[in-house]
């Protein structure tokens, strides 16, 4: 792994939401059990960001998952990763931070950050929806930020090879499949960008 190079001005560092602000896997695993009967899942299962390719499970029920997830992500219960709420606050108290996300409507996780964030915080987040995992450079580059956190390795591969200082959210999909640098949760994140 590459160590990341000395401390990140957290106005140049844009953040990817599911997965990284948004502990994606958790709902997706609870909602396969309670809707779907698949009750065996554990979070180190999932070795692969296509999940019906590490998971035996449908693709059609996997889709279905993730399309109530990106929905509704309120009403299925969508939680923030661990500390993911409180840095950014501490974030947002410093400057605007600029989520990016293969999702395809700003607004959904505009509401799921208001319900989770402090008040204010909100009007200081901007969000750049982009309906695709792949070609997140040009609008990383667009907002002006040097370095990205994502937890889909071959997005970090991508966004590296086009300059930008890519960080891998460290989970079990994407172990083994780069040699980037990688942070395991918020602390480690909000230590790269913000002084003690």
């Amino acid at each position: 792994m590459n160590s990341i190079p000395g401390r990140i001005n957290p106005a140049l560092l844009g953040f990817d939401f599911d997965g990284v602000i948004a502990d994606t896997a958790e709902v997706f695993i609870r909602l396969a059990c309670e809707k779907y009967d698949f009750c065996n899942i554990r979070i180190e299962d999932i070795t692969n960001f296509e999940v019906e390719q590490c998971l035996q499970i449908a693709p059609e029920i996997v889709q279905a998952i993730f399309m109530e997830i990106l929905l509704d992500s309120i009403g299925t219960g969508l939680q923030p990763m661990p500390d993911a709420v409180q840095v950014l606050g501490e974030l947002t108290e410093q400057t605007e931070v600029t989520v990016v996300t293969a999702r395809p409507e700003a607004r959904p996780v505009y509401a799921w950050l208001e319900k989770f964030l402090p008040p204010g915080a909100c009007s200081r987040i901007r969000i750049i929806a982009i309906g695709a995992h792949d070609n997140k450079a040009l609008p990383i580059k667009q907002a002006g930020l040097s370095h990205f956190i994502d937890d889909r390795a071959e997005t970090c591969t991508e966004l590296s090879r086009d300059g930008i200082g890519a960080i891998v959210f460290d989970h079990p999909w994407n172990k083994n499949r780069h040699c980037l640098p990688t942070v395991s949760n918020w602390q480690d994140i909000r230590a790269l960008c913000l002084e003690e």
